[in-house]
């Protein structure tokens, strides 16, 4: 899809992200240039994206072949040549300011004047470079994650000059390509991500520096204890400790002493096989989850929740787009901003000033916005409010929630970063969505996945590592609230459905796929066992063979089979999946909601019961239904050849 009057894309630079970019956008159907120095680079930079481009249709990933997309993408050397017709120049070359001006001067000479000149850079300034142009108002930042072909977001990033209509047309361009931008409202070193992310790293190379811990007991504390992906020490490896050291030299603060000495030794993680951990001799990362007890967790995500505050103090970001860009960028279970809330401000203020008056390093000063919040009393959750309002309509990250005419609410899974898989703040937020509805206006409920590759792919593992069971076991109670739910639930499943997506999806009344999806309870292999009923409600639907089979080997089995078991109602081809969503919709939404109720009534709490009980449930149900208004309706309709107008 092409946005904002862009056709042509020129990308300068064919390295690892600059190849990244120009698939993307060839990807999204616009023709792409991608120019280097020499021809070399230019071919390798070419050869990766056919490589990847052909990886991605063996996947079926892309909607085009291969072929026909890598048509689009020409190389060059010359600059003048490959940005001459291009409606956005995307600069990609090395971190150097000198070097990006240099490129934007010569770029501005050669491109159409209408076109955008963008700049991939983390954290220069972009209002300098767009001083070596003629045209400051037309140039803007966007910063991809690496790789831009997996990685969802883009940081876009306003100059001290650029217009709002550049910074729409980008917008526009980055929606168009599949990605997410967050807007980055001033120029700061850094920008957002880099703000909160980087501290993760530097924080806990302090408290190395200090002896206040190990490397080992600080990223197994991250993990096992907070739900990271990675720790501090095993991420800088994985980055590249001099990518931390480049930022916090340029930055306010100071070099930890531990990756000051790890970058003058040339030892900077995985790319030279040394780091934190040595991957050459040793098997690299060795933590273990018991190594974390009594980490000081809190001392980390302090530092993440101040710079946080000043971004939003200052205006440079809103508490959504850090806690978006954090989760996209940076892989974080939860938004930062939303940890904080969770944690309590007033805890992490208290902890920031004991540091800062012990210490007196700038690091630790707290922001003059979480001050404030703090002294208004608005410190969290538990206040009501904080970086976030939740008193009124609940600020959901995980989940898009919508009730439309018909009364039919929509939930809608948005985790794609992880597949759509359950957290515990998830779960949560689909239980608060449910006890929140007010089911007078509710017809019916229909759960459905974000992105086109997964319902659920399952529960996050890593995060529940850091919960106690009592914890744990609430998750359960969402699924139940579902099962229990008083309107008809509906899971609308395209792509991945296993483990917790499995479970929760078994508590839907009604069950659609698309002929690809894939489902399973892999728990097994985790030395687990299905959660959340997913025993008991799958050994109902298929029988005790076919559940053990299910659970005990772990397996992923296709829609077609799981239509054959009666685990799901339907699985049709990708193109009428919508349309036979909107039919079992429509009938259930038109339908009488005091006689559906007393249906699922009757049906769930039958399962449980004798055949002599089930029927005198039912008896009662029909009883009663008899003396409602809605009764009346479908009576009169039916004599009269018409629809029924349910109203109760």
């Amino acid at each position: 899809m092409q946005e904002a009057n862009i056709q042509h894309v020129a990308v300068l630079g064919a390295g690892s992200m600059g190849h990244g970019i120009a698939e993307v956008a060839a990807i999204a159907g616009y023709t792409v240039s991608i120019r280097d120095i020499e021809q070399e680079f230019v071919d390798d930079g070419l050869d990766n994206i056919e490589w990847s481009l052909g990886k991605l249709a063996e996947k079926g990933q892309i909607d085009e072949s291969a072929e026909d997309v890598f048509d689009r993408v020409e190389g060059f050397t010359d600059l003048e040549a490959a940005v001459e017709n291009a409606d956005l120049v995307v600069e990609a070359v090395p971190e150097r300011m000198e070097l990006k001006k240099d490129t934007f001067a010569e770029v501005d000479e050669y491109a159409p004047e209408e076109a955008i000149l963008a700049s991939n850079t983390s954290g220069l300034s972009i209002t300098e470079m767009a001083k070596a142009t003629d045209r400051p108002e037309q140039v803007v930042g966007t910063h991809y994650f690496n790789p831009p072909v997996r990685m969802d977001l883009v940081e876009v990033v306003h100059g001290d000059a650029t217009s709002d209509e550049t910074i729409e047309r980008a917008h526009a361009y980055v929606d168009s390509i599949g990605k997410t931008g967050i807007d980055v409202k001033k120029d700061v070193h850094g920008f957002v991500v880099n703000n909160v992310l980087v501290p993760f790293m530097g924080e806990a190379a302090w408290m190395l520096d200090r002896e206040e811990c190990t490397i080992q007991e600080a990223d197994a504390g991250m993990v096992f204890n907070r739900g990271y992906p990675m720790g501090p020490f095993e991420l800088n490896d994985y980055g590249g400790i001099d990518i931390a050291y480049d930022f916090l030299e340029a930055s306010a603060y100071d070099v930890p002493p531990s990756i000051a000495a790890m970058v003058d030794d040339e030892t900077l993680g995985r790319k030279t096989g040394t780091g934190f951990y040595d991957y050459e001799d040793d098997d690299g990362v060795d933590y273990e989850p018991g190594d974390g007890e009594g980490f000081d967790t809190l001392r980390i995500e302090a530092r993440m929740i101040n710079e946080a505050a000043k971004l939003v103090g200052d205006e440079v970001a809103t508490p959504e787009d850090i806690d978006l860009g954090v989760r996209l960028g940076g892989r974080f279970p939860l938004g930062t901003c939303r940890v904080g809330d969770s944690i309590g401000l007033d805890t992490v203020l208290d902890k920031l000033q004991a540091l800062y008056e012990e210490t007196g390093a700038a690091r630790y000063e707290p922001a003059d916005y979480l001050i404030e919040l703090v002294e208004a009393g608005e410190t969290g959750v538990d206040a009501g409010a904080g970086f976030y309002d939740y008193t009124g309509e609940y600020p959901y990250q995980f989940l898009n929630v919508d009730l439309d005419e018909r009364g039919v609410l929509s939930i809608e899974f948005d985790r794609t970063e992880r597949l759509n898989a359950f957290s515990e703040e998830m779960f949560a937020e689909v239980g608060h969505a449910l006890e929140d509805a007010d089911t007078d206006e509710v017809s019916c409920v229909v759960f459905e996945g974000a992105g086109d590759r997964a319902f659920s792919a399952g529960a996050d593992i890593t995060g529940f590592t850091a919960n106690a069971p009592t914890e744990i076991m609430d998750v359960e109670e969402s699924i139940e609230r579902i099962y229990d739910f008083d309107r008809p639930t509906i899971a609308a499943i395209d792509g991945f459905c296993l483990g917790g997506g499995f479970e929760l999806m078994l508590a839907c009344d009604l069950r659609l796929a698309t002929e690809n999806s894939t489902f399973g309870s892999p728990e097994v292999d985790l030395g687990l066992i299905p959660g959340g009923g997913g025993t008991q409600r799958l050994t109902r639907l298929v029988g005790k063979p076919r559940a053990k089979e299910i659970i005990f080997r772990g397996n992923h089995f296709g829609a077609e089979r799981a239509e054959e078991w009666g685990i799901i109602n339907r699985a049709v081809p990708t193109d009428e999946f919508d349309e036979t969503v909107e039919e079992f919709v429509g009938d259930v939404a038109s339908g009488p909601k005091t006689a559906l109720k007393v249906a699922k009534q009757v049906i769930n709490e039958g399962d449980d019961a004798s055949l002599d009980a089930g029927l005198k449930m039912e008896s009662q149900g029909f009883g009663l239904l008899t003396t409602t208004d809605d009764m009346l309706e479908g009576v009169q309709a039916f004599r009269n050849d018409r629809e029924p107008n349910f109203e109760d």
